[in-house]
């Protein structure tokens, strides 16, 4: 059946207002980004005249952004790298073998997404203290210790994920693998992993995201060695003035990995987001 017209027209009404309720604040930004500062404080102006990069250039010295962009870059990837690495062989083993305790372990995975990420905060925190008491291992203050938190949210979603996707490989791709003389990590890495790089590409994105632009375990859990791009920016307000076209810049500037990676994998994205969803 051929669509209604008042259809048509309230779809693309629809369009356009989502489109402006993005644009809009993107635009902002950006010329916010391009002003003096001061022409930032007084009244806006929708096509500002007196345009200048240097916001650009002083947002690196007003605060140690350099060091934050690097932290941050470290723990993203890391959490990314580590939370692959586990949901592979933990999902891999989910999907292909039936064991004592398979199904309550896929309850528990999935139940762990059913709490807000405060509650384990607190725990989080004494834990890493008992362990830094203990062992001289000091996980509270370091990169380290918040690519492991960051574990405890991206972790139970990229199994749950990557066990979906690995039901949808048929398993007779790991049958012939193994008549062919390769064990069952062999037939994981040569044949299924290269079938399964769509999920594994939105699992990657969720997790270095996730990690990339988180706040609260981030200012609780760092030290001003290990502070991370979401918590530094808030140094670029002081007690007597803020910098909006430096934080502006800087926001801009921060976000550019995440876009290209969005970008860069962005097919293999929608494939791994819907596999399983049809049988």
């Amino acid at each position: 059946m051929p669509e209604p017209r008042w259809f048509r027209v309230l779809r693309v009404v629809g369009l356009v207002a989502l489109t402006l309720f993005t644009v809009i604040p993107l635009y902002v930004m950006v010329t916010s980004a391009l002003k003096p500062l001061g022409e930032v404080r007084d009244r806006f102006e929708w096509f500002p005249g007196n345009l200048t990069f240097e916001p650009f250039v002083d947002m690196w010295s007003t605060i140690d952004l350099a060091d934050y962009f690097l932290n941050s870059a470290i723990v993203a990837l890391g959490a990314a790298a580590v939370s692959l690495a586990i949901a592979i062989l933990a999902a891999y083993a989910v999907s292909r073998y039936r064991f004592r305790g398979r199904d309550g372990f896929r309850i528990v995975v999935l139940s762990t997404q059913m709490f807000p990420g405060i509650l384990f905060l607190l725990p989080l925190y004494l834990i890493y203290a008992t362990i830094g008491r203990y062992t001289g291992i000091e996980l509270y203050g370091s990169l380290l210790g918040l690519v492991v938190t960051y574990l405890t949210f991206s972790l139970p979603f990229a199994i749950w994920m990557m066990v979906g996707y690995f039901d949808t490989i048929p398993r007779d791709l790991d049958e012939a693998a193994l008549i062919d003389g390769a064990s069952p990590l062999g037939a994981l890495w040569r044949v299924v992993l290269p079938a399964a790089r769509p999920g594994i590409a939105a699992v990657g994105i969720y997790a270095f995201m996730t990690a990339w632009g988180e706040t609260l375990f981030a200012s609780i859990m760092t030290d001003s060695d290990s502070r991370t791009l979401a918590v530094g920016l808030r140094e670029y307000s002081t007690e007597t003035s803020v910098y909006w076209n430096e934080v502006m810049a800087a926001s801009l500037v921060v976000s550019i990995p995440v876009v290209i990676g969005f970008l860069a994998l962005q097919r293999y994205l929608a494939q791994g987001l819907t596999a399983g969803a049809v049988k």
